[in-house]
């Protein structure tokens, strides 16, 4: 894997080394090749996937979309959900708290981030509530090296991170003032460590959320399957998962259901739900700039209304209790 991609420019400089980063708006594109994941799972011998567990549907369910970087906006809309208090500390009880993936990248304060929601797991869940944070695009990009997005702020807090390997030639071959990131990120490395404690999917009640989107192609391979194969990918326990899996049709990438979304994606959906049995699915990924919409009859939910400073928008999350499900927005 070429480390430092090649498509990389707009040159920015960091702790004195000279940092190539791609501009806003060159993420990958929809398609790709026909899926292996595809092929592989239609091998008639091949045995059920696992059904993904389903964790029960507490009283009150809030999903929370892309942070990017952001702790201030993050702070603001865990405080607007009830789900912290004033000291950052976990005030929501017996809440679940789903956050749909890409806490980084885009701004500086990515492990302020990635820290404050392991700390609150640990808080919630000693409460009776839960915090479920899911791995996006951005942190599958983070694991395979890929810093288009980063800041300079957000590569020199990671210089601060103790024990890290900077000595392997993985990391050498890096420019100086991004190895530390890199060895927070790269496979086996603390932060990817706590990455791989993620899933990618989670079944909370009869709703199914994911950063990207699920395929009917993701169900036939396993959702099971897809979380243990990204896990262990980023302990550092196996090698990166197929293309088809963290690829431009993988469920951190797929954008069918949270751009232009058409009858025919409105059947991909029904199909996806029925086999899961779920009521709805939630997704991030794609900016809503209106604000939180649904489509294909409040089947499918998209949440990320850029709430980082990067894309200037304000706090909002979804909350779902039983079948009523509203909007949550600051008081104008």
């Amino acid at each position: 894997m070429n480390l430092l991609r090649s498509h990389w420019h707009a040159p920015l400089l960091c702790a004195g080394v000279a940092i190539l980063f791609c501009v806003a708006g060159c993420e990958r594109s929809k398609t790709e090749p026909v899926s292996r994941v595809a092929s592989t799972a239609a091998t008639s011998n091949a045995p059920p996937p696992e059904p993904l567990a389903r964790i029960p549907s507490p009283e009150r369910l809030i999903a929370v979309g892309d942070l990017h970087g952001d702790l201030e906006s993050t702070r603001a809309t865990l405080r607007l959900a009830g789900a912290i208090d004033d000291k950052d500390r976990w005030a929501g009880g017996s809440l679940v708290l789903v956050q749909t993936g890409d806490q980084i990248d885009r701004g500086d304060d990515d492990r302020a981030i990635v820290d404050l929601f392991d700390r609150l797991r640990d808080e919630a869940k000693a409460a009776g509530g839960r915090v479920i944070a899911l791995v996006g695009n951005h942190e599958v990009m983070n694991v395979q090296l890929n810093f288009d997005y980063v800041t300079p702020g957000g590569l020199a807090d990671f210089a601060k991170v103790a024990g890290l390997e900077l000595k392997s030639p993985q990391i050498l071959r890096l420019p100086e003032g991004v190895r530390a990131r890199a060895a927070s990120f790269a496979p086996g490395g603390p932060y990817a460590k706590k990455l791989a404690a993620r899933d990618t999917v989670a079944l909370v009640g009869d709703t199914l959320f994911v950063h990207g989107g699920v395929l009917p192609k993701h169900v036939r391979y396993g959702l099971v399957r897809i979380n243990r194969e990204v896990s262990a990918w980023m302990r550092g326990d196996a090698g990166e998962p197929s293309p088809s899996l963290v690829g431009e049709s993988g469920p951190v990438w797929e954008r069918r259901y949270s751009a232009s979304t058409g009858e025919d994606d409105c059947k991909v959906l029904g199909e996806v739900l029925d086999s899961v049995q779920a009521r709805r699915m939630v997704v991030g990924h794609t900016v809503q700039r209106g604000g939180i919409s649904s489509a294909c009859g409040d089947r499918v939910w998209r949440i990320d209304v850029g709430i980082s400073r990067h894309y200037g928008g304000s706090p909002e999350a979804l909350e779902i209790r039983g079948n009523a499900i509203r909007t949550l927005k600051p008081p104008r």
